[in-house]
Protein backbone atom coordinates (compact mmCIF):
# COMPACT_ATOMS: atom_id res chain seq x y z
CA UNK A 1 0.00 0.00 0.00
CA UNK A 2 2.65 2.25 0.77
CA UNK A 3 4.77 1.55 -2.59
CA UNK A 4 1.45 2.52 -4.24
CA UNK A 5 0.73 5.81 -2.69
CA UNK A 6 4.57 6.78 -3.45
CA UNK A 7 4.17 5.98 -6.94
CA UNK A 8 0.92 8.48 -7.19
CA UNK A 9 2.74 11.85 -7.02
CA UNK A 10 1.10 14.87 -7.81
CA UNK A 11 3.82 15.56 -10.06
CA UNK A 12 3.24 12.24 -12.21
CA UNK A 13 -0.49 12.92 -11.79
CA UNK A 14 -0.62 15.73 -13.73
CA UNK A 15 1.69 14.97 -16.16
CA UNK A 16 -0.39 11.60 -16.93
CA UNK A 17 -3.72 13.55 -16.99
CA UNK A 18 -2.20 16.11 -19.53
CA UNK A 19 -1.05 13.29 -21.58
CA UNK A 20 -4.42 11.82 -21.45
CA UNK A 21 -5.92 14.40 -22.50
CA UNK A 22 -3.95 15.41 -25.27
CA UNK A 23 -3.65 11.64 -26.59
CA UNK A 24 -8.06 12.08 -26.30
CA UNK A 25 -7.75 14.87 -29.03
CA UNK A 26 -5.84 13.37 -31.54
CA UNK A 27 -7.24 12.49 -34.76
CA UNK A 28 -6.91 9.22 -36.16
CA UNK A 29 -4.62 10.47 -38.84
CA UNK A 30 -1.77 10.71 -36.22
CA UNK A 31 -2.55 6.93 -34.69
CA UNK A 32 1.51 6.44 -34.96
CA UNK A 33 2.50 9.74 -32.95
CA UNK A 34 -0.12 9.03 -30.57
CA UNK A 35 0.75 5.58 -30.09
CA UNK A 36 4.20 6.51 -29.67
CA UNK A 37 3.24 9.22 -26.97
CA UNK A 38 1.49 6.35 -24.99
CA UNK A 39 4.66 4.21 -24.96
CA UNK A 40 7.04 6.22 -24.33
CA UNK A 41 4.97 7.64 -21.47
CA UNK A 42 4.90 4.59 -19.87
CA UNK A 43 8.55 4.11 -20.14
CA UNK A 44 9.39 6.93 -18.80
CA UNK A 45 7.02 6.51 -15.59
CA UNK A 46 8.61 3.40 -14.98
CA UNK A 47 12.03 4.70 -14.90
CA UNK A 48 11.03 7.04 -13.06
CA UNK A 49 9.05 4.69 -10.58
CA UNK A 50 12.20 2.32 -10.82
CA UNK A 51 15.08 5.36 -10.47
CA UNK A 52 13.51 6.96 -7.45
CA UNK A 53 13.89 3.52 -5.57
CA UNK A 54 16.75 2.00 -6.62
CA UNK A 55 20.64 2.49 -6.21
CA UNK A 56 20.65 3.51 -9.61
CA UNK A 57 20.00 7.02 -8.87
CA UNK A 58 23.27 7.59 -6.54
CA UNK A 59 25.53 6.58 -9.68
CA UNK A 60 24.29 9.87 -11.13
CA UNK A 61 25.44 13.31 -9.91
CA UNK A 62 22.25 14.42 -9.43
CA UNK A 63 21.20 17.35 -6.87
CA UNK A 64 20.66 16.35 -3.70
CA UNK A 65 17.27 15.68 -2.36
CA UNK A 66 15.60 16.34 -5.75
CA UNK A 67 13.70 13.23 -7.35
CA UNK A 68 14.65 11.88 -10.81
CA UNK A 69 11.52 14.15 -12.24
CA UNK A 70 12.01 11.49 -15.33
CA UNK A 71 8.30 11.26 -16.55
CA UNK A 72 8.65 14.95 -16.42
CA UNK A 73 11.10 15.51 -18.08
CA UNK A 74 10.53 13.05 -21.11
CA UNK A 75 7.12 13.71 -22.44
CA UNK A 76 7.15 18.12 -22.12
CA UNK A 77 8.33 18.09 -25.21
CA UNK A 78 7.26 15.46 -27.29
CA UNK A 79 3.91 16.23 -25.95
CA UNK A 80 4.48 19.96 -27.27
CA UNK A 81 5.00 18.65 -30.15
CA UNK A 82 2.47 16.82 -31.00
CA UNK A 83 0.00 19.09 -30.13
CA UNK A 84 1.42 21.16 -32.55
CA UNK A 85 1.06 18.84 -34.99
CA UNK A 86 -2.95 18.22 -34.27
CA UNK A 87 -3.24 22.32 -34.74
CA UNK A 88 -1.75 21.71 -38.36
CA UNK A 89 -3.62 18.31 -39.12
CA UNK A 90 -6.58 20.93 -38.52
CA UNK A 91 -5.32 23.65 -40.62
CA UNK A 92 -4.20 21.11 -43.42
CA UNK A 93 -7.78 19.51 -43.55
CA UNK A 94 -9.12 23.70 -44.31
CA UNK A 95 -6.22 23.79 -46.66
CA UNK A 96 -5.20 27.01 -44.74
CA UNK A 97 -1.22 25.11 -44.82
CA UNK A 98 0.63 23.09 -46.84
CA UNK A 99 1.65 19.11 -46.85
CA UNK A 100 5.51 20.04 -46.52
CA UNK A 101 5.04 22.27 -43.43
CA UNK A 102 2.76 18.74 -41.63
CA UNK A 103 5.56 16.40 -42.65
CA UNK A 104 8.03 18.98 -41.33
CA UNK A 105 6.56 19.24 -38.14
CA UNK A 106 6.37 15.37 -37.70
CA UNK A 107 10.17 14.85 -38.60
CA UNK A 108 10.43 17.54 -35.57
CA UNK A 109 8.08 15.40 -33.58
CA UNK A 110 10.40 12.19 -33.80
CA UNK A 111 13.72 13.79 -33.65
CA UNK A 112 12.13 14.80 -30.27
CA UNK A 113 11.12 11.82 -29.58
CA UNK A 114 13.94 9.58 -30.92
CA UNK A 115 16.12 12.35 -28.24
CA UNK A 116 14.15 11.52 -25.13
CA UNK A 117 13.76 7.36 -26.09
CA UNK A 118 17.37 7.22 -26.65
CA UNK A 119 18.37 8.30 -22.81
CA UNK A 120 15.10 6.81 -21.81
CA UNK A 121 17.30 3.13 -22.96
CA UNK A 122 20.49 4.46 -22.05
CA UNK A 123 18.63 4.98 -18.66
CA UNK A 124 16.84 1.68 -18.34
CA UNK A 125 20.20 0.05 -18.99
CA UNK A 126 21.88 1.53 -15.86
CA UNK A 127 18.93 0.45 -14.53
CA UNK A 128 19.09 -3.26 -15.25
CA UNK A 129 23.02 -3.37 -14.23
CA UNK A 130 22.39 -1.70 -10.84
CA UNK A 131 21.53 -4.76 -8.11
CA UNK A 132 17.76 -4.28 -6.65
CA UNK A 133 17.14 -2.87 -3.34
CA UNK A 134 15.10 -4.40 -0.45
CA UNK A 135 12.37 -2.50 -2.04
CA UNK A 136 12.16 -4.34 -5.38
CA UNK A 137 13.12 -8.00 -4.97
CA UNK A 138 15.12 -9.60 -6.99
CA UNK A 139 12.07 -11.31 -9.38
CA UNK A 140 11.24 -8.18 -10.22
CA UNK A 141 14.35 -7.73 -12.90
CA UNK A 142 12.08 -9.90 -15.49
CA UNK A 143 9.24 -7.96 -15.29
CA UNK A 144 11.91 -4.95 -15.84
CA UNK A 145 13.44 -6.73 -18.60
CA UNK A 146 10.26 -7.55 -20.54
CA UNK A 147 8.47 -3.77 -20.12
CA UNK A 148 11.17 -2.49 -21.34
CA UNK A 149 11.93 -4.90 -24.66
CA UNK A 150 8.00 -4.10 -25.10
CA UNK A 151 8.59 -0.34 -25.09
CA UNK A 152 11.35 -0.35 -27.57
CA UNK A 153 9.93 -2.67 -30.14
CA UNK A 154 6.59 -1.09 -30.34
CA UNK A 155 8.62 2.44 -30.44
CA UNK A 156 10.56 0.98 -33.42
CA UNK A 157 7.64 -0.54 -35.46
CA UNK A 158 4.97 3.30 -34.95
CA UNK A 159 8.09 5.31 -35.55
CA UNK A 160 9.27 2.69 -38.77
CA UNK A 161 5.27 3.18 -39.84
CA UNK A 162 4.87 6.63 -39.85
CA UNK A 163 8.32 7.45 -41.07
CA UNK A 164 8.01 5.58 -43.80
CA UNK A 165 3.98 7.27 -44.18
CA UNK A 166 5.42 10.42 -44.99
CA UNK A 167 8.58 9.19 -47.06
CA UNK A 168 8.10 7.94 -51.08
CA UNK A 169 11.13 5.43 -51.51
CA UNK A 170 12.15 3.03 -49.17
CA UNK A 171 15.97 4.79 -49.19
CA UNK A 172 14.34 7.92 -47.78
CA UNK A 173 12.12 5.85 -44.65
CA UNK A 174 16.22 4.82 -44.50
CA UNK A 175 17.48 8.19 -44.14
CA UNK A 176 15.17 9.26 -42.36
CA UNK A 177 15.62 6.72 -39.53
CA UNK A 178 18.98 7.07 -39.64
CA UNK A 179 18.35 10.86 -39.04
CA UNK A 180 16.73 9.86 -36.26
CA UNK A 181 19.10 7.55 -34.86
CA UNK A 182 21.29 10.23 -34.66
CA UNK A 183 19.33 12.76 -32.27
CA UNK A 184 18.82 9.67 -30.19
CA UNK A 185 22.88 8.90 -29.83
CA UNK A 186 23.88 12.91 -29.39
CA UNK A 187 21.36 12.95 -26.64
CA UNK A 188 22.89 10.07 -24.87
CA UNK A 189 26.41 11.25 -24.99
CA UNK A 190 25.46 15.07 -24.42
CA UNK A 191 23.48 14.48 -21.20
CA UNK A 192 26.67 12.17 -19.97
CA UNK A 193 28.75 14.88 -20.54
CA UNK A 194 25.97 17.15 -18.57
CA UNK A 195 25.92 15.07 -15.80
CA UNK A 196 29.56 14.65 -15.56
CA UNK A 197 30.34 18.71 -16.59
CA UNK A 198 27.74 19.95 -13.93
CA UNK A 199 27.18 17.63 -11.13
CA UNK A 200 24.58 18.40 -8.22
CA UNK A 201 22.92 21.21 -10.93
CA UNK A 202 19.91 19.66 -11.91
CA UNK A 203 18.02 16.35 -11.47
CA UNK A 204 17.76 13.77 -14.86
CA UNK A 205 14.51 15.11 -15.65
CA UNK A 206 15.88 18.67 -16.00
CA UNK A 207 18.99 17.62 -17.75
CA UNK A 208 16.75 15.61 -20.08
CA UNK A 209 14.65 18.45 -21.20
CA UNK A 210 17.73 21.11 -21.52
CA UNK A 211 19.35 17.85 -23.44
CA UNK A 212 16.33 17.52 -25.87
CA UNK A 213 15.95 21.13 -26.63
CA UNK A 214 20.03 21.83 -27.32
CA UNK A 215 19.90 18.39 -29.80
CA UNK A 216 16.79 19.52 -31.56
CA UNK A 217 17.41 22.92 -31.97
CA UNK A 218 21.13 22.08 -33.59
CA UNK A 219 19.59 19.49 -35.47
CA UNK A 220 17.52 21.73 -36.52
CA UNK A 221 20.33 24.27 -37.70
CA UNK A 222 22.46 21.26 -39.26
CA UNK A 223 19.61 19.61 -41.38
CA UNK A 224 18.88 23.61 -42.43
CA UNK A 225 22.67 23.69 -42.76
CA UNK A 226 23.02 20.37 -45.18
CA UNK A 227 19.91 21.54 -47.50
CA UNK A 228 21.38 24.81 -48.00
CA UNK A 229 25.00 23.60 -49.01
CA UNK A 230 25.26 20.32 -50.42
CA UNK A 231 21.37 19.76 -51.36
CA UNK A 232 22.34 17.24 -54.08
CA UNK A 233 24.05 15.49 -51.74
CA UNK A 234 20.54 14.21 -49.52
CA UNK A 235 17.19 13.76 -50.83
CA UNK A 236 15.49 16.91 -50.91
CA UNK A 237 12.11 14.89 -48.90
CA UNK A 238 14.86 14.79 -45.86
CA UNK A 239 14.92 18.12 -44.99
CA UNK A 240 11.59 19.73 -46.18
CA UNK A 241 10.94 23.21 -47.66
CA UNK A 242 10.81 24.66 -44.08
CA UNK A 243 14.52 24.49 -43.49
CA UNK A 244 14.68 26.37 -47.26
CA UNK A 245 13.85 29.75 -48.89
CA UNK A 246 10.39 30.15 -46.54
CA UNK A 247 12.27 29.75 -43.15
CA UNK A 248 11.97 33.85 -41.85
CA UNK A 249 14.56 36.21 -41.46
CA UNK A 250 14.31 36.61 -37.32
CA UNK A 251 14.70 33.10 -37.00
CA UNK A 252 17.84 32.44 -38.72
CA UNK A 253 19.27 35.51 -36.71
CA UNK A 254 18.60 34.12 -33.34
CA UNK A 255 19.76 30.40 -34.07
CA UNK A 256 22.71 32.35 -35.71
CA UNK A 257 23.58 33.68 -32.84
CA UNK A 258 23.09 30.96 -30.25
CA UNK A 259 24.87 29.08 -32.67
CA UNK A 260 27.62 31.11 -32.20
CA UNK A 261 27.59 31.88 -28.60
CA UNK A 262 27.09 27.79 -27.61
CA UNK A 263 30.29 26.81 -30.26
CA UNK A 264 32.11 30.14 -28.50
CA UNK A 265 33.46 28.20 -25.21
CA UNK A 266 34.60 25.41 -27.78
CA UNK A 267 36.44 27.64 -30.05
CA UNK A 268 38.12 29.39 -27.15
CA UNK A 269 38.89 26.30 -25.55
CA UNK A 270 41.12 25.16 -28.57
CA UNK A 271 42.25 29.07 -29.02
CA UNK A 272 43.83 28.69 -25.42
CA UNK A 273 45.42 25.71 -25.88
CA UNK A 274 47.32 26.23 -28.80
CA UNK A 275 47.81 29.56 -27.68
CA UNK A 276 49.91 28.25 -24.56
CA UNK A 277 51.74 25.41 -26.61
CA UNK A 278 53.27 28.15 -29.07
CA UNK A 279 53.83 30.83 -26.64
CA UNK A 280 55.05 28.09 -23.80
CA UNK A 281 57.85 26.73 -26.43
CA UNK A 282 59.55 29.93 -27.38
CA UNK A 283 59.07 32.33 -24.22
CA UNK A 284 59.31 32.51 -20.80
CA UNK A 285 57.08 35.28 -19.83
CA UNK A 286 55.20 36.80 -16.92
CA UNK A 287 52.29 36.05 -15.38
CA UNK A 288 50.87 39.47 -16.62
CA UNK A 289 51.36 38.96 -19.74
CA UNK A 290 49.98 35.76 -19.85
CA UNK A 291 46.76 37.25 -18.41
CA UNK A 292 46.69 40.10 -21.24
CA UNK A 293 47.35 37.97 -23.56
CA UNK A 294 44.17 35.74 -22.59
CA UNK A 295 42.53 38.28 -22.40
CA UNK A 296 42.80 39.85 -25.97
CA UNK A 297 42.73 36.27 -27.36
CA UNK A 298 39.14 35.72 -25.83
CA UNK A 299 37.44 39.20 -26.54
CA UNK A 300 39.31 38.82 -30.27
CA UNK A 301 37.69 35.41 -30.74
CA UNK A 302 34.33 36.48 -28.92
CA UNK A 303 34.26 39.26 -31.74
CA UNK A 304 35.63 36.43 -34.86
CA UNK A 305 32.37 34.60 -34.11
CA UNK A 306 29.73 37.69 -34.16
CA UNK A 307 31.19 39.83 -36.65
CA UNK A 308 32.64 36.65 -38.95
CA UNK A 309 31.23 33.19 -38.23
CA UNK A 310 27.60 34.02 -37.06
CA UNK A 311 27.32 36.31 -40.25
CA UNK A 312 28.86 33.93 -43.06
CA UNK A 313 26.28 30.98 -41.68
CA UNK A 314 23.09 33.21 -42.03
CA UNK A 315 24.06 34.05 -45.33
CA UNK A 316 24.68 30.56 -46.32
CA UNK A 317 21.50 29.46 -45.25
CA UNK A 318 19.42 32.39 -46.17
CA UNK A 319 19.89 34.67 -48.85
CA UNK A 320 19.28 37.80 -47.12
CA UNK A 321 19.48 41.09 -49.43
CA UNK A 322 22.68 42.64 -47.66
CA UNK A 323 25.13 40.19 -46.50
CA UNK A 324 24.98 40.40 -42.59
CA UNK A 325 28.71 41.07 -42.49
CA UNK A 326 27.96 44.66 -44.10
CA UNK A 327 25.57 45.17 -41.31
CA UNK A 328 28.44 46.43 -39.01
CA UNK A 329 30.04 48.27 -41.54
CA UNK A 330 27.29 50.18 -43.46
CA UNK A 331 25.70 52.93 -41.72
CA UNK A 332 21.84 52.05 -41.05
CA UNK A 333 20.39 55.36 -43.15
CA UNK A 334 22.53 52.87 -46.31
CA UNK A 335 20.78 49.66 -45.17
CA UNK A 336 17.31 51.10 -45.78
CA UNK A 337 18.12 52.63 -49.23
CA UNK A 338 19.84 49.11 -50.10
CA UNK A 339 16.60 47.49 -48.62
CA UNK A 340 14.23 50.42 -50.58
CA UNK A 341 16.26 49.33 -54.02
CA UNK A 342 15.63 45.90 -53.58
CA UNK A 343 12.05 46.39 -52.94
CA UNK A 344 11.62 49.01 -55.96
CA UNK A 345 13.28 46.35 -58.36
CA UNK A 346 10.52 43.81 -57.01
CA UNK A 347 7.92 46.04 -58.43
CA UNK A 348 9.21 46.62 -61.87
Amino acid sequence: MALSSSMLNGERGVVVLIVCRVLYSLPLSLLCPGLNLAILSLFALFLDIRLDDSAALSRFKTRPGASSGILLGAVTLPTVMISKLIQLTRAYSLQQIELQELEHMTMQYWATSASCFGVLIFLCLVVLSTPNTKRFPRSFSVWDATLSIFCVATYAVTCCVSLAAISHTGSNTVLKLMWELYHGLVAVMLIQRLLDKFPSCASIGELLLVTVGLVLYFGDMLACTIAKVSGSLISTELVSIKYGIRRSEISIIIQGVVLGLLLFPLFIKYALHLSECYFNKRYSEARRSNEIRTSLLFFSSLGFILVVIIPSWMQIVQDFHVHPLLWYCCPPILLQLIYAVHVLNLFT
